[in-house]
């Protein structure tokens, strides 16, 4: 069975990004769990090859004109309909999968994302208000989560975006970030396992933009858990 047939079935499967190593992970697990002809030319096989295969599906997709396509995606890949054929998949859905997030949530994860690591402090001096109640909200939607501590005194949480929020965004990584205003206004995906461009949820502020820019990062401390 050829190789990127198999990284297709578990790319359709999927409901999250899947990185190269996850998907050798379980080419090696089906090679261990299921031993047999098709599984053992698996058992050990390289993150190269695997790259290999994923691009010979990209151009299978491409020379066919399918309406999929393989993304990358928060440093995963994913299966994904063109965005073209919105117009039909939509109706698959009856509402926006997209988190729902106030304009005061949006402002805060701009400047969160931009100056991260970042102490809530710093942020509520950015934004000139109290965000104990926002930051809340975008730990619970796991757009955010606890990076470490400062070495400030009183040893002040930090705050980084997760995977999840590249995923909304449609992002691979933070070095692809739009300017700041741009990012306030962004509607974000739906996540990677569904149809793309559906109506969304997430409001754009009328507000002006706070700066981009910024001092330099305080250094993280101690690592603390992460909010899966």
């Amino acid at each position: 069975m050829e190789l990127y047939r198999i990284l297709e079935s578990l790319l359709f499967a999927t409901d999250r990004p899947l990185t190269t190593k996850a998907l050798a992970q379980k080419l090696h697990e089906a090679a261990r769990v299921s031993p047999g002809l098709e599984t053992e030319p698996y058992t050990k096989m390289g993150i190269g090859e695997i790259e290999a295969a994923l691009q010979h599906l990209r151009d299978s997709y491409q020379a066919s004109d399918s309406s999929l396509v393989v993304a990358e995606v928060a440093g995963g890949f994913v299966l994904k309909t063109r965005p073209e054929f919105a117009a039909w998949t939509n109706r698959l859905f009856d509402a926006p999968k997209a988190p729902k997030l106030s304009q005061p949530a949006l402002e805060t994860l701009a400047v969160i994302a931009y100056r991260q690591p970042i102490g809530r402090a710093e942020i509520e001096s950015v934004r000139g208000v109290a965000v104990d109640g926002v930051v809340a909200t975008l730990l619970e939607r796991k757009v955010i989560r606890i990076a470490g501590r400062s070495d400030l005194p009183g040893r002040p949480l930090l705050y980084e975006t997760t995977p999840l929020f590249l995923e909304l965004f449609g992002l691979k990584a933070l070095d692809e970030l739009p300017n700041a205003d741009e990012l306030r206004r962004l509607q974000p995906e739906t996540p990677a396992h569904a149809p793309e461009q559906l109506e969304a949820s997430l409001v754009a502020p009328d507000a002006a933009p706070a700066e981009a820019g910024g001092p330099d990062r305080p250094e993280v401390a101690a690592a603390a858990p992460a909010a899966d």
